[in-house]
């Protein structure tokens, strides 16, 4: 029961009610990237009168973050490329490195040196700064 009023109520998790009857009515399935995020357009990629352009979306696994949509995937729904990724042949260069979500806000969180969350000390401060003192 709690999972069905959560899926009822919560927009952050997975997909609404809204979008789920949407996507059933109007949209069609594109494909799907590692992430498992699912990838939709409007059926036949009909133009939306409205916007002047075909509608695309995307319905998460699990958590709605967009930092998980690869750079390919990223291209198609903002529409940069027509050409969704499963329709290319395409390879990595060696130098590129795979797609990571922002970690920001987790424990996985870049930390530089001498940050407090990182357990660091904080550099010693050199002889162009004094530190302010109430009263002085």
């Amino acid at each position: 029961m709690k999972n069905f009023l959560l899926y009822i109520f919560t927009w952050w998790n997975k997909q609404t009610v809204g979008t789920m009857w949407w996507t059933k009515r109007f949209g069609e399935f594109v494909g799907e990237d590692e992430f498992g995020n699912r990838y939709y357009r409007t059926k036949g990629g009909k133009i939306d009168p409205t916007l002047g352009f075909e509608r695309r979306w995307v319905i998460y696994p699990g958590y709605a973050e967009a930092s998980t949509i690869p750079p390919g995937w990223w291209g198609w729904i903002h529409h940069r490329v027509d050409t969704p990724p499963v329709d290319e042949t395409y390879t990595a260069r060696s130098w590129q490195k795979p797609h990571r979500r922002n970690m920001t806000g987790t424990p996985g969180a870049y930390r530089p040196k001498g940050s407090v969350l990182a357990g660091g000390l904080r550099p010693r401060v050199t002889g162009d700064y004094k530190a302010w003192t109430p009263g002085e």
